[in-house]
């Protein structure tokens, strides 16, 4: 396993966010004729209020230098933050197929919940797939998300607890 796939949680995607997910959408139709690529990342989902284990896909990042046209989206690996709430991968398909290509499989090892939205970018145009490409289920759910300011902002105990994490797996970043 190397770096950037350690980067991604193996913990239960419970489901993602009504507003994420109206956020993708959008992103993808104002994106198009060209792909629309992003890195999803997710919260707790205790702390979003929910009485259940595993996490609620929360945001999409954005990564610069993310290449894009009418048939692919790049993203630049090495551009992708060391964030332990990674959970995977969206992006568009302007053609409006909603299963994976062979490129798209060869990025879905990266995260437990990848999500392909297709053109026109409606509300039940889009699914979500396992690692392996096979449809998986997605719940949405209408959730208070975090402030955006709280990702950003960080102090030495958030650091703190980060090594900690790495020291019990081994390193690994988790």
């Amino acid at each position: 396993m190397g770096l950037f796939d350690s980067l991604f949680r193996s913990n239960d995607v419970l489901g993602i966010a009504e507003e994420t997910l109206e956020f993708a959408l959008q992103a993808s139709e104002d994106t198009h004729p060209n792909e629309y690529m992003g890195m999803l990342r997710g919260t707790e989902a205790g702390e979003l209020g929910l009485g259940r284990d595993g996490m609620v896909i929360t945001d999409v990042l954005v990564i610069p230098g993310t290449e894009s046209n009418s048939v692919s989206a790049t993203v630049k690996t090495n551009m992708v933050p060391n964030d332990r709430h990674s959970l995977g991968s969206v992006h568009s398909h302007p053609n409006g197929v909603l299963r994976p290509s062979q490129e798209d499989l060869g990025t879905f090892n990266r995260g437990d919940a990848h999500i392909i939205i297709g053109a026109p970018y409606g509300r039940e145009d889009w699914q979500a797939f396992d690692p392996q490409g096979e449809p998986r289920e997605l719940e949405v759910i209408d959730v208070e998300l975090p402030d955006a300011e709280e990702f950003f902002h960080f102090d030495q105990h958030d650091i703190d607890e980060e090594l900690r994490d790495e020291e019990y797996d081994g390193g690994r970043g988790w």
